[in-house]
């Protein structure tokens, strides 16, 4: 993965840092992005140098399309390239769906559907012409079920529809060798935490379980796998 240049969307904190330091250790460069926590992103480049590695930080609003495509092209300014796209971007709304306002509905999909969508428009062309790339789109672990989410619901309908976003490009890009999977974590050691936590496997899973299975994702021993989704939960609600 050596010259690689990594994009990771939502990386200044949480499963987006430790995906950033993770490549930061295999890659060329890995540029940061961050919304408002420009002090946080900064401490994750400065760990990936002292590591050996290189990276910046880029600050987007990525529910703004002109802001998501910005911010791509400035990170192609500044390393030559993107060979991977992680959009970790997207956080979580807890409220029971029949108090969720139409601006809260709104500011849910476009971070956490629209924000993937406008970056990986924006990366398609640049893989395109180098004929490789890889992106990863982050899910949660019961992204497949379809069933009842009372206090999730425009949460587990965003990233619903981000699987498949993430099957339909992986079919349009599979000419180009470009890969495009999701990964989708279960309960997390910082997460929220719902009424039945029986994990199977007996512990919560931690950012190194998530990061770690993007690594391999990444990589070019992946290169046939495509349009997949990997739960990473312990066996968590199977």
């Amino acid at each position: 993965m050596k010259g690689m240049v990594v994009l990771v969307t939502g990386s200044s904190r949480g499963i987006g840092r430790d995906i950033a330091l993770k490549l930061g250790e295999k890659t060329n460069a890995v540029a940061v992005h961050y919304h408002s926590q420009r002090q946080k992103a900064e401490s994750v480049v400065e760990t990936i140098r002292i590591k050996g590695g290189q990276g910046a930080v880029f600050q987007a609003d990525l529910t703004k399309e002109k802001e998501a495509g910005s911010l791509v092209q400035n990170v192609i300014t500044e390393f030559g390239h993107i060979d991977i796209l992680v959009n970790n971007f997207g956080p979580i709304l807890v409220k029971p769906w029949q108090e969720v306002t139409t601006a809260e509905w709104e500011e849910t999909f476009r971070s956490n559907f629209l924000s993937a969508l406008f970056c990986i428009r924006e990366v398609l062309p640049n893989m395109r012409d180098r004929k490789w790339g890889r992106i990863i789109n982050l899910g949660y672990s019961r992204v497949e079920q379809l069933v009842s989410f009372q206090t999730i619901t425009p949460y587990a309908a965003a990233k619903t529809g981000l699987l498949i976003l993430t099957r339909s490009v992986a079919v349009s890009e599979a000419s180009s060798g470009i890969t495009v999977n999701m990964v989708s974590p279960g309960l997390m050691e910082d997460g929220v935490f719902p009424a039945n936590t029986n994990i199977p496997a007996g512990r919560l899973g931690t950012f190194q379980d998530v990061s770690g299975a993007v690594q391999f994702l990444v990589s070019r021993k992946a290169g046939y796998i495509t349009g997949t989704n990997v739960v990473v939960a312990g066996g968590w609600k199977l």
